[in-house]
């Protein structure tokens, strides 16, 4: 049959033998009608042809169908035992052709189309099945839809075959692709395909490509990450011997190992000294000693080993002292050596160096250990907290926040708890609004109040409660006022002096709920509160009462005049941002005391412009706590003064000191720089007054109240200087002084903007050096001094004759401030011993005196009469004014008194018991005043070498800390002075700074005397790695704040030398990457929980960002620093002002959180209209 009827003629004539073998691919000797007709009522099946020779010819298969059945008759009748052959041979090469198929798998590819592998898939399987039939040698000639021809079962076949598959494999549908077996493999030669431009075209394989990678193995260098970590690992000694020169020319320098550093030893073993240790043992038939065999082969097994150690060491100890809470907290440490160490804890055996370090996996153990140590110690509170911690990772604030609940409840009386819990919950953003955490304070208190009390009888209290529960009073007033809430906070103050120092005797013996269910008709009654005029306490308001109420007394002319409102507005002109900005924290400064109804003026609550103003008993009735101690009696006063913004000398509890912080005035040198002896520290720490919401880098000094917040004040001195007396007394005395030398003035024109800042009186007329301002404006400060010291009661404080002659020399009154010194010096006479007061007077006069040395007019005169102070100050007889220079025998015998009475203090100091406030003040002044009669006598020298002692002294005693601490600040003091009247290094100077910083890191007067002294010096490295040490041992927060300020001064710098009247100039200091080196400062600070929750650093570092211009990444910290100080007022007025297009955005925030937004849009809108 011919392959194309047309040409079956052709095919068939008569031609000759060459042009028969050119038309003979024109028949098709294997076609007939019978497998045609049988084909096209089945599923039409692809064929393959597979070409398996080089010949151009095809042989065919030239048979009848009867001829097919004859020749399948044939084999038949042949024996059984050839056919039994046969199969064996094909079951042994189908065999082979499978394993050969699966083994050329992994190298060849699939082929590229699904019909080809449907094909193949499906012949092959048919090969598989038909290989377990009998032989089937006689079929070749059969029909090609019914019998498959095996080209090894045909005789002399070398041509090509079609077979045809008609039974379905049903596994293609049930696994929905081809069994990889059953597809055919083939190997690839090259990448590409002919017939295509291999320029413009290309094939992309699916497979694997056929081409073996060849690995090349790179030389390792030292900088590779495998080198280095050969560091680690303990070195090899290496020897060399002298040899002769080589005269072939080497690539490398070769060193010898340590085999040859010494010539070969020869033993009847080793007969050429080749053979090493091990060898030589293994040939006397002896093995390795037994240490050498439990030797770890390398660093990487000493250390596992030695973990493995630790590890099993600490499981022993748990188990045998399961409730030791610090073994356990160890432990829980210790998991992070752990982690950090390779090899111990790897996930896969052979790679200890690529093991995963997985968080999570540590979170995981650390859990795990502390449920097996809480089940040991239930009642662990140090274990619970840990834990909740470690959960804040991983669990939903929701469940976390009912774990600190079900903890608050079984253990009400922890107040290291309850501080953890509120600093949880007020830094939490999604769940945050003041109310809440107002509440949460609340509850606090009057539950704490209540243990105290012995009201609830299944928890008794704990020492040092009454102390933890007034810092979390200060923390909740510090809250309310950062968060806008001023009146709230300041009537807490009015309302706690009241419950503490006024209290009626009929009510003392009672619980302080019912305390205070009797102060509620007090607080309603309308009676002035502390800090009012004409304020007379609870006490007196209820015997009054008793007796049939006050007299009203019609009030003068004067109080019937309306107060002038300052004009909030002035500029209209103003971006509408600016505007807000201003009137919001003009009525901060003016509105930040409650708002109570004149009844002078027949005013009533419905009078009220803002209800905000008015502070409800509700809102203070749960914080409302007892003092039982003098000393906190006396702690909350000048607490409530300092609020008010006086300094005080009242440092705020370390709990709460870096959530207070809120302004940068720690960084304010002020006159520390052109007095270092006798500057002025008003120590506020970095936290405002009331009332102030500044931006960053206003100056701390020229801020002050209006004339109502003034008289406030006033008011509240008057009505709580007669509560105390003695020292006590005296410091509230000095402390008023002090404010008014320090404070503004007080009376602002209604014509000027209130946010304006005006002239303080003093601190500030030093500064700019306004002489004739300064003059004027002390004859306040003068008035009240002279009124103070005409007290009985003062007229023996030493203290405040300090104060009022440190004020008329400041005034430039050196003359009259002498007349003051040696009078204040004339009463002690000759009394002993010498109080610490006395000490601490002549120490002033003598540090003023010498001072004068800063001008170079009166240098000899300013020493010696400095020296006379400190030498009348030893002697027993009444104190003489200055009449010439001291003889050498009244300086031997003063230095002879002085160290004997600094020998007698310090010995005083050494005991058992630690030694009272009162010794260790005079110890203090003593040893200063030593220092400075040996630095004006000897030399700075001496003034070292006696500082040295008395520290070694003072180290080892009970003495507070604060006699010790106020030492180092008069001996980096005196240096800083030596350096400046006098040729010396600065290197002792550094020296002492830094191990004064070392030993005292929170330290504010230290820090800025070293920032200041190191920004002299062009080279940071020094500084940056004292930084580095101390940032990591410390955990305060003053180095991070300095460090960062540190670095922003040298930015400063740089950029002053660069640019001069506004032109880029050349760079004298090449300095490169410093605002990322301050990025990454803040960055670290944040990481600490007293950074995270501090608004100061979190302003410092918005502000940083946006002087860069980068403003994206500025809002990005923005709410960062919201997600964690959300109660932050400032923090969003800084936001206002950087980013003036969010306005709308930060005030909704502002109104969700409830923070306080005394000037609506809606009223700042009506107040622009007219």
């Amino acid at each position: 049959m011919a392959l194309f009827p047309a040409f079956a003629g052709i095919g068939e004539g008569p031609k000759s033998g060459s042009a028969r073998k050119e038309l003979d691919w024109l028949s098709n000797p294997s076609f007939c009608v019978e497998a045609v007709t049988s084909l096209s009522q089945q599923p039409k099946e692809a064929t393959a042809l597979v070409s398996e020779g080089s010949s151009p010819t095809r042989s065919h298969l030239k048979s009848e169908p009867s001829d097919e059945s004859d020749t399948n008759r044939k084999p038949r009748q042949t024996s059984r035992k050839k056919k039994k052959e046969k199969k064996k041979r094909r079951k042994h090469h189908h065999k082979k052709t499978k394993r050969k198929r699966g083994q050329a798998g992994s190298s060849g590819s699939e082929p590229d189309s699904e019909p080809e592998k449907d094909k193949t898939s499906r012949s092959a399987g048919d090969s598989r099945r038909e290989s377990e039939k009998p032989g089937q040698e006689g079929h070749a000639a059969a029909d090609v839809g019914h019998r498959f021809v095996w080209l090894e079962d045909v005789q002399a076949l070398t041509g090509e075959t079609f077979r045809t598959d008609k039974k379905p494999d049903p596994a293609n549908w049930e696994y929905k692709s081809l069994y990889r077996g059953d597809i055919a493999r083939y190997k690839r030669k090259g990448d590409s395909c002919l017939g295509i431009n291999p320029k413009k075209q290309c094939i992309s394989w699916e497979g694997a490509s056929t081409e073996k990678k060849h690995s090349h193995k790179h030389v390792e260098r030292y900088f590779t990450k495998k080198s280095v970590g050969l560091m680690n690992i303990d070195g090899v000694a290496i020897g060399s011997k002298t040899e002769p020169p080589s005269s072939e020319s080497l690539s490398f320098i070769p060193v010898k190992g340590p085999d040859d550093a010494l010539p070969p030893v020869t033993t009847w073993l080793n007969p050429l000294g080749i053979y090493d240790q091990s060898t030589t043992q293994w040939l006397q038939g002896q093995g390795p000693s037994e240490q050498e065999s439990k030797q770890p082969d390398s660093q990487m097994d000493r250390e596992s080993a030695l973990l493995k150690a630790k590890v099993e060491e600490f499981n022993r100890r748990v188990r045998e002292s399961p409730r030791d809470v610090e073994l356990w907290m160890a432990f829980v440490a210790f998991q992070d050596e752990v982690m950090k160490s390779p090899g111990l804890y790897a996930l896969e055996e052979g790679e200890p160096e690529k093991r995963k370090r997985s968080q999570k996996l540590v979170l995981d153990r650390k859990l795990a250990i502390l449920e097996r140590a809480i089940e040991s110690n239930q009642s662990s509170v140090e274990l619970q907290l840990a834990k909740l911690e470690l959960c804040a990772e991983f669990w939903e604030p929701s469940a976390l926040l009912r774990e600190w609940q079900k903890l608050i409840f079984v253990h009400p009386n922890k107040t290291a708890l309850w501080q953890k819990y509120l600093l949880f919950c007020q830094s939490q953003f999604s769940t945050f609004t003041v109310a809440k955490i107002h509440g949460l304070y609340g509850k606090c208190l009057s539950t704490l109040s209540a243990v105290l009390d012995g009201s609830i009888l299944s928890h008794p209290a704990l020492p040092g409660t009454e102390e933890a529960v007034f810092a979390l009073f200060l923390q909740h007033c510090h809250f309310l006022r950062q968060a806008g809430h001023s009146e709230k906070a300041v009537a807490l103050f009015q309302a706690m002096v009241d419950f503490t120092f006024f209290k009626p005797d009929s009510v003392k013996d009672l619980a302080t709920k019912g305390q205070v269910e009797f102060f509620e008709p007090f607080w309603d009654s309308g009676e002035p509160r502390a800090g009012e005029k004409g304020a007379r306490g609870w006490r007196a308001w209820m015997q009054q009462q008793e007796r049939g109420g006050w007299v009203v007394i019609s009030p003068d002319d004067d109080d019937d005049e309306p107060e002038d409102e300052d004009q909030e507005i002035r500029d209209k002109s103003l971006p509408r941002w600016q505007i807000w900005l201003a009137a919001e924290r003009s009525r901060d400064q003016r509105h930040w005391r409650p708002w109570r109804p004149d009844k002078t003026r027949k005013q009533t609550e419905e009078d009220c412009e803002d209800p905000e103003r008015q502070v409800l008993f509700d809102d203070i009735a749960q914080s409302l706590i007892q003092l039982s101690s003098p000393d906190l009696q006396f702690q909350l006063v000048t607490a409530f003064l300092q609020f008010l913004g006086v300094p005080c000398g009242f440092s705020t509890p370390a709990s709460c000191v870096y959530l207070a912080m809120d302004e940068n005035s720690i960084f304010d040198n002020g006159l520390h720089d052109e007095k270092p002896l006798t500057f002025l520290n008003l120590s506020f720490n970095g936290i405002s007054c009331v009332g102030r919401l500044d931006p960053l880098g206003c100056r701390r000094w020229t801020r002050g109240h209006s004339r109502e917040g003034e008289e406030f004040i006033r008011n509240v001195f008057h009505l709580v200087m007669p509560l105390f007396s003695g020292q006590e007394r005296s410091q509230l005395c000095f402390s008023w002084l002090r404010y008014e030398m320090a404070k503004r003035s007080v009376r602002c024109s209604s014509r000027m903007d209130s946010s304006a800042l005006c002239w303080p009186p003093v601190i500030w007329c030093l500064h700019t050096k306004n002489k004739k301002r300064l003059k004027s404006q002390g004859k306040n400060c003068k008035k009240l001094a002279k009124n103070l010291l005409k007290e009985p009661e003062n007229r023996n404080d030493f203290c405040l004759w300090k104060q009022y002659a440190h004020l008329e020399w400041l005034l430039g009154n050196t003359e009259d401030a002498r007349k003051v010194f040696d009078s204040a010096l004339s009463l002690a006479g000759g009394e002993e011993p010498r109080g610490s007061e006395l000490w601490e007077l002549g120490l002033l006069y003598a540090q003023l005196e010498l001072e004068l040395e800063l001008s170079a007019d009166v240098r000899g005169a300013a020493a010696a009469r400095a020296v006379h102070v400190l030498t009348r100050l030893t002697e027993n007889g009444p104190y003489g004014p200055y009449s010439g220079p001291v003889s050498a025998v009244h300086v031997l015998k003063a230095r002879k008194a002085y160290e004997h009475a600094l020998q007698d203090c310090l010995g005083q100091s050494y005991g058992s018991a630690p030694a009272p406030a009162g010794p260790a003040h005079r110890l203090a002044s003593l040893a200063k005043c030593f220092l400075l009669f040996q630095y004006v006598t000897v030399g700075i020298e001496a003034a070292v070498r006696l500082y040295e002692q008395v520290c070694a002294g003072l180290r080892g005693s009970v003495c507070p800390g604060g006699a010790l601490e106020a030492i180092t600040l008069l001996h980096t003091g005196l240096l800083r002075f030596h350096t400046r009247v006098h040729v010396y290094p600065l290197a002792p100077l550094r020296q002492a700074l830094s191990e004064a910083i070392q030993l005292y890191p929170d330290n504010q007067l230290l820090w800025r005397a070293y920032v200041q002294v190191q920004s002299k010096s062009h080279a940071a490295s020094k500084i940056r790695r004292f930084f580095n040490a101390v940032t990591r041992s410390a955990k305060a927060l003053e180095p991070w704040l300095f460090a960062i300020e540190a670095e922003k001064m040298r930015k400063r710098l740089v950029e002053t030398v660069q640019r001069v009247d506004g032109r880029e100039v050349h760079a004298t200091i090449p300095e490169t990457g410093l605002p990322h080196r301050i990025r990454a400062l803040f960055e670290s600070a944040l990481q600490s929980d007293h950074g995270r929750l501090c608004p100061l650093l979190w302003r410092m570092y918005l502000n940083f960002l946006v002087s860069l211009g980068n403003k994206e990444r500025s809002k990005g910290v923005f709410y960062k620093a919201l997600q964690n100080c959300p109660w932050a007022k400032a923090l969003y007025l800084d936001a206002m002002e950087h980013f003036p297009e969010e306005m709308q955005e930060v005030l909704d925030l502002m109104t969700e959180k409830e923070l306080r937004v005394r000037l609506p849009l809606e009223e700042l809108a009506l107040l622009l209209e007219d």
